[in-house]
């Protein structure tokens, strides 16, 4: 039990000081709202993911892998990657569209949250005035996180010091408690902590406060493009 807590805790506190982690995740899960825990799932399972995998990687190649070259370039890999998802959360602030004149479905929350579907286009009636926040499908988000995770874990050569007290443990056994448990608190963590962004960005959205909601958009796009850039320029 002693080595499951250690591995867990260790998850929770590698996901939670990472800036990185939680920029690549936010715009996302705000993005999702009432799915973001799929988000934080795709993401956590695909960075578990790519950390075993370098992990391998570096128990079996270690004589023929670059290790310093992909020490060096890997933290830039990741900065790149946070200011494209902080690029695209931003830009689809500013995405308008028009249904033309398929029947589609509208949410309304005045003088309560209900639902009607009728066919008009945008475009040719200045009557219906109110706006529709951007928002993409909720597979291709899951698949862009779980994505996004993967190359996370790959990229972040500094990933495996998380992993290294496994191997001072004195079975394979335990090895293996110790990664399952550190595996498990990645991915619960990330859930937890998506989860809770999509909540926020949902109840704004219920509550008819769209500023506040392209605010949080902003915000969380802006630290991705802040994070990713301070990344790329780490020493």
């Amino acid at each position: 039990m002693l080595i499951f807590l250690s591995g867990f805790f260790a998850s929770v506190a590698h996901v939670v000081t990472g800036p990185d982690h939680m920029a690549a995740v936010t715009p996302l899960a705000i993005d999702s709202r009432k799915r973001s825990w799929q988000v934080g799932l795709a993401w956590g399972i695909g960075h578990t993911t790519g950390m075993l995998l370098l992990g391998l990687l570096f128990i079996f190649l270690k004589e023929l892998l670059p290790v310093e070259a992909i020490s060096k370039h890997s933290d830039k890999i990741i900065g790149v990657m946070l200011i494209l998802v902080g690029i695209w959360a931003i830009a689809r602030l500013y995405v308008h569209h028009s249904h033309g004149n398929i029947p589609h479905t509208h949410f309304h929350t005045r003088p309560f949250l209900y639902a009607h579907i009728h066919s008009h286009s945008h475009d040719h009636i200045p009557s219906h005035n109110h706006e529709h926040p951007p928002q993409a499908s909720a597979g291709k988000i899951v698949l862009t996180a779980l994505l996004i995770g993967t190359i996370h874990g790959l990229a972040g050569f500094s990933h495996l010091l998380a992993l290294l007290p496994s191997l001072a443990l004195p079975s394979v056994m335990d090895s293996v408690i110790y990664i399952s448990a550190f595996a498990i608190g990645t991915i619960l963590t990330m859930v937890v902590f998506a989860f809770m962004m999509g909540f926020v960005a949902h109840r704004t959205f219920i509550s008819n406060r769209e500023k506040l909601l392209k605010a949080l958009t902003l915000t969380g796009g802006l630290a991705a493009i802040i994070i990713g850039i301070f990344w790329i320029f780490l020493p």
